[in-house]
Formats: C-alpha cells, sequence, structure tokens
C-alpha cells in the first residue's frame, strides 16, 4: 500500500467523523428467541427516558421486534403479540425439507400483526440481517417484501426450512451477524445496542435441539464482539443467560428484565 493511499483513507476517516449523520440515534438488536422480548422491554424503558429510535437493525428475534415496532406497536403491545406464541403452535412438524420444523404457522399468525407488506410502508427505516446459504454472505434487506425478510433472518439451519427469495436460499442472519450494529453504525451520531445472547451456561439439554442451541450459541458469542465495542451505549441484561431461546412461558419475566435492566442504566442520549 502506498503513503498516497495511506493518506487518501485518513483524510476520508477524518470526513466521516466530521460528517453529519442522517440519523441522530439507532438501535441495534441481536437475535436470541423468545429472549427477544428483552428488547420490547428496552424499548419501553427508552420511551420513558425521551428516546426512540430514528432507525432500527435487527437478527432474528430482534428483526420481528424491531419490525413490530417500526410498523407502529407499542412494546406493550409487543408484549401481548409474544404472549400468544407456543413453540408447537407457532411450529409444524415437518418430513424433513432443508429443516425438521416449518415456521409457516409462525408466519401466518405474524401477518395478522403486521400492518406493513413492505420496508417502505415502515413508520421506522428497519434493516433485518439475513446469511445467504447459497454464498455464505451476509444481506441486508432494507427494501422489499417485508415479511420475507423476517423469516429469513429467523430460519435457524437445519432447524427450520431455509426461505427461499427469488431463488436463493436464506437462512438466520445471527449465522454471521448476530449483533447487526455494524449495519448503522456509520448513518447514526449514537447507536445503542441490546445483545440478549450472552456467554452460555454449563447446563444444557443432550436433545437434538438442545445440542443445536448450544451451537448456535457458541457461533453467536464469536460473531457479536467486534459489533459490541461499536456501540455507544450497549444494554446486555445478565439474567439472560437463565432463559432459552424457545421458553415462551418466560416472555413476561423478560420483557421485565429488559425494561428493568435499561431504567437502572439511566440512559440519557440527549446530554
Amino acid at each position: 500500500m502506498t503513503m498516497k493511499k495511506l493518506k487518501r483513507e485518513h483524510i476520508n476517516e477524518i470526513i466521516n467523523i466530521f460528517k453529519e449523520k442522517p440519523y441522530k440515534t439507532g438501535v441495534a438488536m441481536s437475535g436470541g428467541g423468545i429472549k427477544g422480548m428483552c428488547h420490547a422491554g428496552v424499548l419501553k424503558a427508552l420511551e420513558e427516558a425521551g428516546i426512540k429510535p430514528d432507525i432500527i437493525s435487527g437478527v432474528s428475534a430482534g428483526a420481528i421486534v424491531g419490525a413490530l415496532y417500526a410498523d407502529g406497536k407499542s412494546p406493550d403491545e409487543i408484549k401481548k403479540i409474544f404472549e400468544q406464541i407456543e413453540f408447537r403452535k407457532m411450529t409444524k412438524l415437518q418430513k424433513p425439507d432443508g429443516g425438521i420444523f416449518s415456521i409457516s404457522p409462525f408466519e401466518k399468525f405474524l401477518r395478522t400483526k403486521l400492518k406493513a407488506q413492505t420496508f417502505e410502508e415502515l413508520q421506522i427505516p428497519l434493516r433485518i440481517v439475513a446469511t445467504n446459504l447459497d454464498t455464505g454472505q451476509s444481506v441486508v434487506f432494507s427494501k422489499g417484501n417485508l415479511m420475507d425478510a423476517i423469516i429469513a433472518s429467523s430460519s435457524l439451519p437445519v432447524l427450520f426450512t431455509p426461505k427461499v427469495i427469488d431463488g436463493t436460499l436464506y437462512v438466520d442472519g445471527g449465522v454471521l451477524m448476530n449483533f447487526p450494529v455494524n449495519t448503522i453504525r456509520d448513518e447514526c451520531e449514537n447507536v445503542i445496542g441490546i445483545n440478549v445472547s450472552r456467554i452460555v451456561t454449563d447446563d444444557y439439554k443432550k436433545n437434538v435441539i438442545g445440542v443445536a442451541m448450544r451451537t448456535y450459541q457458541f457461533i453467536y458469542k464469536a460473531n457479536i464482539i467486534q459489533d459490541k465495542e461499536l456501540c455507544d451505549v450497549l444494554i446486555e441484561p445478565s439474567g439472560m443467560v437463565n432463559y432459552e431461546i424457545f421458553d415462551t412461558s418466560k416472555s413476561n419475566e423478560i420483557f421485565d428484565l429488559g425494561y428493568n435492566t435499561a431504567k437502572q442504566m439511566n440512559i440519557n442520549l440527549k446530554k
């Protein structure tokens, strides 16, 4: 690399630092199954502090909560929606076809809760991350069909059937990027990151789903480190490790954990 190129890159970095950002506050939300209820709890605490995101980025559960919030649902309304979710009702056991379960029942359920059908119809800009299974790359969806992007981002490999979009297979965005802070970092003055995929516990179930979840937790833990460092405010509720990602009976507890954690942090970006 030449000195001229080095100087050019440094100049561009300086320009980006002082360049006015299009968004004041962005919120990035990790994946984590039912633990995503924590995101809704944090959003409620942020609202009470006078903070509402100008843009949202989410993966898997974070994408679901982000879509509902960007569609105009309040945190408490999102909480009530999640109270209706049960793993058995929202999935369908099938003859293995890229996945053990189909999440078509969940897709139908979520369609009834969303007014917006496209990203363009949302009240808040939203970015959803999924993994292109064919190329092995992270893909950020920000326009077009909203439901396709949500389901793609939420399709855990092996457990759930990959989502086909325009002939391409997509799976859970958390495989490569479970904490999508970098997707909005350069465009926001401040980024609040909510990570619900903390360090795994020693105890885990030895069945198929338990082993799969354990494996995913290791993957998620490895790919969120850099994005955590990009946050202006990082929210990681310490009690999250006590919940399993499909234990829907604990959704209200998880909501309260997110809310109380954010309240205790006394977040104030107005300063």
